[in-house]
């Protein structure tokens, strides 16, 4: 089982990548959310679930392994494909979690073959597999505790000539008493 990849992007393609790692190179299946934010040539590393069936052998990558475990338990939940679950993580994980503890179909509907039966049984079954006391952390992580803001500093140092896995990596580490956009950016132009 191939769990883990790092290398360079050869080709990209809407919802897949070809990553070349020791020569070899991998066809990963991300969200489009993801491939959206990747370039050519540009190194990336994912964390990578192996789905074996009968016709094929297919990669889904993460960039989060948070967000790789949470997939996985999306998958053992009857009716929810590895596709559909991927898309599911591809929403805003914190936000996703938090839709679950309330138990609101809504959000998790919005993805394209999720439908409201899906998404109660989603509830139903990952409802009592969250701790909520990773969400605020998760949030701050994916980027999601203010998006508005976030999107406004995450656009500014791409204008600075950083990419979006620098960017996230180093917000990950962000304090929490730390929200004005110019701290934000001083925080990581200080440690990026």
């Amino acid at each position: 089982m191939i769990a883990h990849l790092k290398g360079k992007i050869l080709k990209i393609e809407p919802r897949q990548v070809i990553l070349q790692a020791n020569n070899i190179g991998y066809l990963v299946t991300l969200s489009e959310n993801e491939t959206g934010k990747l370039n050519d040539n540009e190194e990336l590393e994912v964390f990578t679930y192996t789905h074996v069936r009968e016709d094929a052998l297919d990669l889904f990558g993460f960039l989060q392994y948070s967000e790789l475990k949470f997939f996985k338990q999306l998958i053992a939940i009857s009716g929810v494909g590895p596709k559909t679950a991927q898309d599911i993580v591809g929403l805003p994980l914190g936000k996703l979690k938090t839709s679950i503890l309330q138990e609101d179909p809504t959000f998790i509907s919005s993805v394209p073959k999720v439908g409201k039966k899906i998404a109660h049984r989603i509830i139903l079954e990952m409802k009592n597999k969250i701790d909520p006391d990773d969400i605020e952390d998760l949030n701050r992580v994916h980027g999601t505790v203010n998006t508005d803001l976030n999107q406004e500093v995450v656009d500014a140092l791409e204008k600075l000539g950083y990419n979006n896995k620098q960017i996230q990596k180093t917000l990950s580490a962000l304090p929490k008493e730390i929200t004005d956009p110019e701290q934000i950016i001083k925080y990581f132009l200080q440690n990026a």
